[in-house]
């Protein structure tokens, strides 16, 4: 399992077992990031991380009843429901994110799915932002082929749809669509010629056992996802899973990315929600650990993110970059 670790050229992998992907969790914590550094120098330039920038473009009121959102209409957090933004204030804040320093932008609406009048928008959004010379990517809820095809037209680059958590996991936190609801998106997403945005969120309450189903079942994809973004739970008052909560310590939290980066080699690995709870350290063994990506701005949809002055600060101290705006 270890020969080709460091080969750039060596196929990637399917067919991972979760006795596979726990064997690599469990070494030795100097060993395992070795092997992760070594797949991602093969890959990546180790000192460069892309700065991506995510902008809620319709809040709340989602009729889906996902136990860890802000956003779900099943529950009162204080949310107020708003509707689509404007054209103009996409564009205006996709400038904003590009001057930043990102070079991605993406698009997130509280949908179950969107409506066909509010996806003409949303490609007039796309396509604007994609003129500004940012890549583009939206998370709208499950699609349709038709409107998978259509997102590829306007010019979208990624379709951004979790599987959030383990198989065996997932219907202790959402019952309102089934993951292979989400696995039938992510086909449909692919068969338009998107590239595929994919991950989960830790921290929940689920297990370790959890957190490596989640890699594995995203690894045994028929294609990786190009980016993996793997979220910190932000505490939501008034949601289910705020009961079962239990942020992981960050020894485990690094291990998952140094596992993440041997099984899915290619992908970028983005240190996405949560942020605000990780120390600089914790950021710097992530990097180390294969992370690759960080969202910049002072919001994620609707929890606070790590303030972009801290970001810059740190980076400069490791003597890492950001890819060219």
């Amino acid at each position: 399992m270890e020969t080709n670790d460091c080969d750039n050229n060596a196929p990637v992998r399917g067919g991972w077992e979760r006795a596979e992907a726990e064997a690599l969790y469990t070494l030795p914590f100097a060993d395992l990031i070795f092997r992760a550094q070594r797949v991602h120098r093969a890959n990546f330039d180790p000192n460069q991380v892309e700065l991506a920038s995510l902008l809620s473009i319709k809040t709340g009121g989602c009729p889906e009843d996902c136990g860890y959102c802000s956003q779900s209409a099943h529950y009162d957090t204080g949310l107020k429901p708003t509707r689509l933004m404007d054209r103009a204030d996409v564009v205006a804040a996709a400038r904003r994110a590009k001057s930043a320093g990102a070079t991605r932008f993406c698009m997130a609406a509280a949908w179950r799915s969107p409506r066909d009048r509010d996806l003409d928008h949303v490609c007039d959004m796309i396509a604007a932002v994609k003129d500004l010379g940012l890549e583009t990517c939206a998370t709208l809820g499950m699609l349709t082929q038709t409107q998978a095809a259509r997102l590829s037209g306007a010019g979208l680059d990624f379709y951004n749809h979790n599987v959030d958590t383990s198989p065996e996991f997932y219907d202790q936190i959402i019952t309102t669509r089934t993951l292979q609801d989400r696995i039938d998106t992510i086909a449909r997403v692919r068969d338009a010629g998107l590239k595929l945005c994919c991950g989960g969120i830790i921290g929940m309450g689920e297990r370790v056992e959890d957190r490596l189903g989640m890699l594995a079942l995203l690894a045994n994809l028929a294609t990786h996802p190009e980016s993996v973004p793997i979220n910190l739970w932000n505490e939501v008052g008034a949601v289910p899973v705020l009961e079962t909560a239990q942020r992981p310590d960050s020894i485990a939290l690094v291990r998952l990315i140094a596992t993440a980066r041997i099984m899915l080699p290619k992908s970028v690995l983005r240190l996405s929600a949560g942020r605000q709870y990780m120390t600089d350290e914790l950021q710097a063994l992530c990097f180390l650990a294969g992370a690759s990506s960080i969202f910049i701005g002072d919001m994620l949809l609707t929890t606070k993110n790590q303030q972009r002055d801290k970001d810059a600060g740190l980076l400069d101290r490791l003597g890492m970059t950001s890819l060219p705006a």
